[in-house]
């Protein structure tokens, strides 16, 4: 076999505990649009033009939370940014928003390439990476 059978990502399919909280996250704060919603099986989803998020909401008052160390699923999303200065102005708005950083843009082993690493409101732990050039 020579070509893949599949040809990338068209949407990822994300638990959340805060819908409304988790889709502000997005829109309001990184300035992605809202493409739909479903209210039968509550869920928003939204969109950066380059891929598309599923935000879905768990069904209990008391979700539990994903440890990734100890948990099989999703570790982090790695979301790019085309520059080092929007990769601080993501930080400083999500800063400014009482967004939980778990640390602050740095180089990735000896640079150039940088990340940083964030909590959305419902726990998901979101990478934002620049590559470096």
């Amino acid at each position: 076999m020579d070509l893949p059978l599949t040809q990338g990502v068209h949407h990822i399919g994300l638990a959340v505990s805060h819908l409304e909280e988790s889709a502000r996250f997005f829109t309001s704060l990184l300035g992605w649009k809202e493409i739909k919603r479903r209210d039968d099986y509550p869920a928003i989803f939204v969109s950066d033009g380059a891929i598309m998020l599923t935000l879905w909401a768990t069904q209990t008052d008391n979700p539990t939370s994903f440890d990734r160390k100890t948990n099989v699923g999703l570790h982090h999303l790695a979301i790019r940014v085309d520059s080092k200065a929007s990769l601080f102005e993501v930080y400083d708005r999500l800063a400014s928003n009482g967004i939980e950083i778990e640390f602050d843009p740095e180089l990735i082993r000896e640079g150039p390439a940088m990340h940083m690493m964030c909590y959305d409101p419902s726990g998901l732990r979101i990478e934002f990476h620049w590559t470096g050039v």
